[in-house]
């Protein structure tokens, strides 16, 4: 089954490609606790092949509250993207709200050891209405 991305960022050449799916069986909705799933799909158009750095993600819930969540790499990893290739890797958020959002940016090094900041988009996490 193709994935179906529905959020994307370019950032001088770099694509960054974002689907969401909220996980019911993941969730205590009784307990107060939501999750979801992410896929990125980061895309190097670039001249340039990068290594992705570090990673900075706003996690919003729909209190308003805020967390920030930096740190080395993706899921353990620093990939190193050649020109025209893509780096993919899923991951998960949970929440104590049944909507919120998350949105941020990594930052890459290339091959000629210039740093660039790549935006991830803005995306929604809601769960259904059924879910809670």
């Amino acid at each position: 089954m193709k994935e179906l991305f529905q959020h994307t960022a370019i950032t001088d050449g770099l694509i960054v490609r974002v689907a969401v799916n909220f996980l019911p069986e993941q969730s205590r909705i009784e307990a107060g606790k939501w999750f979801w799933v992410y896929h990125i799909r980061i895309e190097n158009e670039t001249g340039h092949t990068l290594q992705l750095m570090t990673r900075h993600w706003r996690i919003t819930d729909a209190t308003g509250k805020v967390e920030t969540v930096e740190g080395e790499g993706v899921v353990g990893e620093q990939p190193i993207i050649a020109p025209g290739r893509s780096h993919d890797y899923v991951s998960g958020c949970p929440l104590s709200t049944a909507q919120g959002s998350m949105e941020g940016h990594y930052v890459f090094r290339r091959d000629d050891g210039l740093e660039l900041q790549a935006d991830i988009p803005f995306f929604p996490l809601a769960a259904p209405a059924t879910a809670g």
